[in-house]
């Protein structure tokens, strides 16, 4: 799929109706496309940025390091450029032009905010961590059951066949543990846990009763239809050439092509979706070409929204600003606010002894996962929900440091044998929805094309200050109970943002007046716009979210084409 075949004819396409329109290419829109475009549906997918073609466009996948400019680290140039992915891990990748030009796509951070942005097709899910868990009712319930925000209009019922549904068309592994507090799936084999955490695992769980156990990853563990196993080369981040995880590119975007029902616009950015007051729904979205600066109008049925979390938010607020000042979906006074991550950059880590007789082969693209014990089955902490750890043991190579031996033959000796084994660990804590925590409109900023900015105002707040201390604590615990040394804790601080899980600026619920969406993701304020990505969440629980964006786009987009043909949208 060239780049130029996606593209649009814009001249002819400014005339163009479709059944459907899609408003981003990531996780949840290559699933809004995929379910829409199989039932039938004429669908126009809106990418902002450029096209990233499958394979071909992943330029450094298939190189070695030496081959790479400056051995594939960032220079001061790099560093410069990407003030706000130098924050942290990412500033690391090979090819930085994955993440969204910073001097282009400014924003104003009122309260400290580390905004993580991918606009590209496919968005991020070419750079997911691809961690995959469901919710259980323990999360659904947790609002109505601490009388914080409002509760979930759905349970663990209505989305346990969906969960079914969308991990066997992505390709989850996992392991089956019969845990009520995060539900088995519909899975593929699971990695192991390599011999070093199988033996912490048993020790934490006969002494603590804690379980850790290998992480639920979108990687393959066995082909399935046009797509290969995953080859354990641990580099999925720069994309997989072989299609071994999941990804828009790999999975969803190849299926919605293959219906001969979708067109895919890059370079689209769309600054409102058009409200029709007269029917009281969207008639279609206006665009931006990114490249051009002239603008174009689509038409549809339906819209689905799925620019990610903030930058959804961000078209609503640009939206019907006639009818409302703070835009479609604002009504409720909600829309923005209950800004949501998972907060980390915390944990512990040691060193193991023995094993010196094993090593490692291959590199897993997975590590452990520890489910969450706090606040569960008579546990009562002095904060409200919980946390989970994502972690693994692996033994030093060639690159490590020894101060001792710096030069001569002994130096070199020493870095021909594998050195000692260590272990670690990082937790991610839920953080609550919070009405204080909220995204605006910077109409005083433009970006790049004129169009104003977000202003971010979230911080954590007194609850998951409470939990940073525990789970730093508990991370000590578990592993001096399992005879680690040398264990070190740490707590880097907190930036909200930064855990990449955004959530919450569009939350769905049951009364108009409390939400903007309803329990079908529907915009109360325009039936036919649905918002299946991480803005429509109310609460954030403390796993990792994507899975349930996907089984809630599908989801929302089989009730969506059930109320078309019924003549209801």
């Amino acid at each position: 799929m060239p780049g130029d075949t996606l593209r649009v004819n814009t001249k002819a396409a400014a005339q163009n109706q479709y059944d459907a329109i899609v408003i981003g290419s990531g996780i949840s829109g290559g699933w809004a496309a995929k379910e829409l475009t199989e039932k039938g549906l004429k669908v126009l997918m809106l990418e902002r940025g450029r096209n990233l073609e499958h394979v071909k466009d992943y330029k450094t996948a298939r190189l070695d390091q030496w081959d790479l400019p400056h051995r594939g680290t960032a220079t001061l140039q790099d560093k410069a450029n990407y003030p706000v992915i130098n924050r942290g891990w990412a500033i690391g990748h090979p090819d930085l032009s994955f993440w969204a030009n910073e001097q282009d796509c400014p924003y104003t951070e009122i309260k400290p905010f580390t905004w993580w942005r991918s606009y590209q097709m496919g968005g991020r899910s070419i750079l997911w961590g691809r961690q995959s868990y469901r919710w259980s009712d323990l999360d659904f319930e947790a609002n109505a059951k601490d009388g914080i925000a409002i509760d979930w209009p759905l349970r663990y019922k209505d989305m346990a066949p969906w969960y079914d549904y969308v991990e066997g068309f992505a390709g989850i592994s996992g392991s089956k543990e019969g845990l009520p507090q995060l539900p088995d799936g519909n899975f593929l084999p699971p990695m192991e846990l390599n011999c070093v955490e199988k033996d912490v695992a048993a020790r934490i769980k006969e002494k603590l009763n804690r379980h850790m156990i290998i992480g639920r990853t979108a990687n393959l563990t066995a082909a399935i239809p046009g797509r290969t196993a995953c080859q354990f080369r641990n580099r999925c981040w720069e994309g997989c050439p072989f299609g071994g995880y999941f990804s828009t590119q790999s999975s969803t975007l190849p299926a919605a092509l293959k219906t001969g029902n979708l067109t895919v616009r890059p370079f689209s950015i769309v600054t409102q979706i058009l409200y029709d007051k007269d029917t009281q729904k969207a008639r279609g979205v206006e665009v931006l070409d990114a490249e051009t600066n002239k603008t174009y109008t689509f038409t549809s049925s339906l819209v689905f929204l799925n620019a990610s979390a903030l930058n959804s938010a961000w078209v609503l607020m640009n939206s019907a600003t006639d009818v409302w000042p703070d835009g479609l979906g604002s009504s409720s006074g909600e829309l923005g606010h209950n800004v949501m991550d998972h907060h980390y950059n915390l944990g512990a880590s040691g060193t193991v002894e023995g094993y010196e007789d094993k090593y490692l082969y291959g590199k897993r693209a997975n590590g452990f996962y520890i489910v969450r014990f706090a606040n569960l089955f008579g546990d009562k902490r002095n904060y409200l929900r919980g946390f989970g750890y994502q972690g693994s043991a692996s033994r030093q190579g060639w690159a490590r440091e020894i101060a001792e031996m710096n030069i001569g033959g002994d130096y070199k000796d020493a870095l021909c044998e594998p050195g000692q084994w260590s272990i670690g660990m990082t937790g991610f804590g839920e953080i609550l929805p919070y009405h204080e925590n909220k995204i605006s409109l910077d109409k005083a900023r433009k970006d790049k094309w004129g169009l104003p900015v977000l202003a971010m105002d979230a911080v954590l707040r007194e609850n998951e200050m409470a939990m940073r201390k525990d789970i730093v604590a508990e991370a000590r615990a578990m592993l001096e109970a399992a005879g680690v040394k040398n264990v070190n804790t740490y707590d880097a601080g907190h930036a909200i943002g930064h855990g990449i899980h955004e959530m919450g600026t569009a939350r769905m619920g049951r009364d108009p007046k409390t939400s903007v969406l309803n329990e079908w993701n529907q915009v109360w304020d325009a039936k036919n716009v649905f918002v299946t990505d991480g803005a429509c969440m109310v609460s954030s629980a403390c796993q990792n979210p994507s899975l349930t964006y996907m089984a809630l786009t599908a989801r929302a987009a089989d009730y969506a084409v059930n109320e078309l043909k019924k003549r209801n949208l």
